[in-house]
């Protein structure tokens, strides 16, 4: 792949830059590792084509509940610094004439997880796409996450966690709200 070629030659002079030995056998594979795993696996979802498949299913049995999946584990790469943002999304939904499954929600959101990012972004990033796929706006997001350009550079607090949110729709009204909320966990409560 020409893309893992070229960010493994880059790397490679990063690497010299440093002062670090390539000729050592820990580190001579290092740039080629890191290219692969850049354009493999970290950042598959600058790739429309990777977006997962979404099929909707009508609402036959007319579920007109709030649906709250939690916890959802996502992985991102911090696009200032380039060091990981861990954490957890949280989705919400009222489901009008259609419905998708479960897991179709955590695939949105690793998603757009997968690239450098900005937490704000990829919040409204999922919560926008679940509309237009769900075709209403009583969507609500939540991204739990800890930052490591805040805990190992900077102010290096190793307690941080960040919390974005978006709401639309019926999450509007602070009673719905204050429901979707309840059902997650708080930030002292997450384990990241």
């Amino acid at each position: 792949n020409q893309k893992i070629e070229i960010i493994a030659n880059h790397f490679e002079k990063i690497l010299e830059t440093l002062g670090l030995d390539l000729t050592d056998d820990s580190i001579t594979q290092t740039p080629h590792r890191y290219a692969k795993m850049l354009v493999k696996e970290l950042f598959t979802g600058l790739k429309k084509e990777n977006f997962p498949k979404i099929t909707t299913q009508e609402n036959k049995f007319q579920y007109n509940q709030m649906l709250v999946e939690a916890n959802i584990e996502i992985k991102s790469v911090c696009e200032h610094h380039f060091v990981p943002i861990l954490g957890y999304c949280h989705i919400a939904y009222f489901p009008g004439d259609k419905v998708i499954g479960l897991s179709k929600l955590n695939r949105v959101a690793q998603y757009f997880a997968r690239r450098p990012q900005v937490q704000e972004r990829m919040t409204k990033q999922i919560k926008e796409c679940l509309c237009q796929i769900l075709e209403t706006e009583n969507v609500a997001v939540v991204v739990d996450a800890l930052h490591m350009c805040v805990r190992m550079r900077g102010i290096q607090d190793a307690a941080a966690l960040t919390r974005s949110l978006d709401f639309g729709g019926l999450f509007l009204n602070q009673d719905v709200r204050h429901d979707f909320l309840s059902t997650i966990p708080t930030l002292k409560d997450l384990k990241i």
